[in-house]
């Protein structure tokens, strides 16, 4: 993609680690993917991702195109249900490779369940594609996130397994015709 700098000192998690991190100012950056609206960079110290939150301090990165692929990612408003759920999580990406974590066949389970009184608990199981990839929480935290934003969703829990073990073979057609293995 592109070269930048940083304008600002600006939070970051390393990857795969999933550690906090701070960059300083004028780091230079190599902008790797802008997929669901973050960024994922790669400096002289390692990749790291950037929050949409903290975008603004990539020099000369076009927000406006940013914030598209967010609003494309998150998928269109309406009525609550299970298509909807599953466009949400087609939001969420690994910042490694560019695939949402749908295609990339990491969801095992997806349960809506009506509470009494109004609203709706979801719940999804899914996996990584490597155990101890420390981004799984900042990857569970993003789907976890936009399943909560939807219309009628008042609990939204993301639960990472192990059990059936990721393999590439469970990367749906999509995924595996946009990483070019098909």
């Amino acid at each position: 993609m592109s070269t930048s700098r940083l304008l600002e000192e600006t939070p970051a998690t390393l990857i795969p680690a999933g550690t906090p991190a701070t960059l300083p100012v004028g780091t230079q950056v190599h902008i790797v993917q802008t997929l669901g609206g973050n960024v994922t960079v790669r400096t002289d110290h390692g990749l790291f991702r950037i929050a949409r939150e903290n975008a603004e301090a990539i020099a000369g990165l076009d927000l406006a195109a940013l914030d598209a692929t967010a609003a494309v990612a998150a998928g269109t408003a309406g009525e609550f249900g299970e298509a909807a759920v599953w466009d949400a999580m087609r939001g969420c990406f690994d910042p490694e490779i560019p695939v949402n974590i749908v295609d990339l066949g990491l969801i095992y389970d997806l349960d809506i369940e009506p509470i009494a009184g109004g609203g709706n608990r979801v719940q999804v199981k899914m996996t990584l594609t490597a155990p101890g990839c420390g981004m799984g929480p900042v990857i569970a935290e993003d789907a976890r996130s936009r399943i909560a934003a939807l219309p009628t969703v008042t609990e939204a829990k993301v639960h990472i397994v192990w059990d059936p073990q990721w393999t590439p073979q469970m990367i749906s057609p999509a995924g595996r015709k946009q990483l070019g293995l098909e």
